[in-house]
């Protein structure tokens, strides 16, 4: 392995493996995904997408989702020629992709159950064409192929939460706006608008 000039390890290549990746302690809060062996900054985000995350975590947790199946920081390894590991905002995990995580493991490897859901709050969609393509057309793509049932797309610039249920390999969205009281496939008891999702709660 070697380094490259903005402190990045790469191969010979100019790529990092996934292992690479898992192995690299950059020693910031700078947060990275892997894109096709490239580091990728996503520390960008407004600090809303945290506080919509947390907010979502204790609403599971309070509809009675077991704590240990309710994470934060878990990745996703994805087979897409645009990434190689994914990290959604929040994941609920099923009982058996939460015991395929052993140790200190904290990436679901392909092969490995997925999970019930993954939300994704999604940034500058407005403005930026490659985090639009990311998050409305990527990443629906790489968790329909991990066969993950239900995936949100929660975007504070459009002002809408999108529901996807998987359905024939590829997510059907519905969307939800305002006081639009969300429906889940999968959490039937969730009383929840979109409006709250997307103030996080305030």
């Amino acid at each position: 392995m070697t380094v490259a000039t903005d402190g990045r390890p790469t191969n010979i290549q100019g790529q990092m493996t996934l292992q690479e990746y898992l192995d690299y302690d950059h020693d910031t809060d700078t947060w990275y995904e892997l894109e096709d062996g490239v580091l990728v900054d996503m520390s960008g985000e407004h600090p809303l997408n945290c506080r919509i995350a947390v907010m979502l975590l204790f609403l599971f947790y309070r509809l009675g989702i077991a704590e240990q199946l309710l994470a934060i920081g878990h990745q996703i390894e994805v087979r897409s020629s645009s990434a190689t590991c994914r990290q959604p905002d929040l994941i609920v995990h099923t009982v058996e992709s939460d015991a395929a995580l052993t140790g200190d493991d904290k990436i679901l490897y392909l092969g490995l159950p997925s999970p019930l859901l993954v939300v994704e709050v999604a940034s500058s969609t407005l403005t930026d064409s490659t985090s639009r393509k990311r998050d409305y057309e990527n990443k629906p793509r790489e968790y329909a192929d991990r066969g993950i049932p239900e995936m949100w797309i929660i975007d504070p610039d459009r002002n809408w939460v999108k529901i996807g249920t998987l359905t024939d390999a590829a997510y059907q969205f519905e969307t939800f706006m305002g006081d639009d009281a969300i429906v889940s496939p999968t959490f039937s008891a969730l009383n929840l608008t979109a409006s709250q999702v997307l103030s996080a709660g305030r």
